[in-house]
């Protein structure tokens, strides 16, 4: 079950086994009339996909060169602005966001190898999540990492939808570029904010891949 993240399995599993007793019950009680067996076989067979691809969770080997920034999510990038980063920094920042639709990968990976040097979870609104006030009034949650070549902040932001975050993280552990940090459920985004003067690799519109696509080197 490896392809299905482990923030869905129990569901996924529970689902499975949950419509083919219902098929079974509506097989039974209906003397086995296809006209009333086949729509019901053929309506869980699309609520399972849709909710098994919601929590698919792909392999993907990390190419890029030692010093680019992978993307930490699947999705769209919606914003690159020079903002306030008001929480850790205190300064101005370039900020990156991806917005993660309910049809995107959900995995939130590492975007650099480094030392997690603060992990906070907070608590907040759920306005949706392209709102401009979201990433500092929703619930989310602070990452900072660190390596020799850049400290880097990634945001994760619960959506209007999306009210479960996951994060697995802590200060001052140690992590590889590509694994698991973290899980956002249904639609959200995400934020990283670079140093001023880093040469962002990608536009407004572009659609990313986690692992996958360079957002920038340093």
């Amino acid at each position: 079950m490896n392809f299905i993240h482990k923030e869905g399995r129990s569901l996924v599993i529970s689902l499975f086994l949950l419509f083919g007793l219902l098929l079974v019950l509506i097989d039974r009680f209906s003397a086995h009339n296809c006209w009333l067996v086949c729509p019901a076989a053929l309506l869980f067979l699309v609520l399972f996909y849709l909710v098994a691809q919601f929590f698919r969770n792909p392999t993907r080997t990390v190419i890029a060169a030692e010093n680019a920034v992978v993307a930490p999510a699947d999705g769209k990038v919606v914003v690159i602005e020079e903002t306030e980063e008001t929480e850790y920094f205190k300064d101005k920042r370039i900020q990156v966001s991806i917005f993660m639709s309910p049809l995107n990968v959900h995995v939130n990976r590492n975007p650099i190898s480094g030392v997690v040097r603060y992990a906070k979870y907070h608590k907040g609104l759920y306005l949706v999540a392209w709102h401009p006030k979201s990433s500092t009034e929703n619930e989310r949650t602070t990452i900072v990492f660190k390596n020799d070549k850049v400290e880097l902040l990634v945001r994760q932001i619960a959506g209007a939808v999306a009210r479960r975050i996951r994060f697995y993280v802590k200060e001052g552990d140690t992590v590889t570029r590509g694994e698991d940090f973290g899980f956002i459920k249904f639609g959200s985004r995400v934020d990283l904010f670079f140093p001023l003067g880093t040469k962002i690799d990608v536009k407004i519109g572009d659609v990313v891949k986690g692992n996958l696509t360079v957002l920038a080197k340093v």
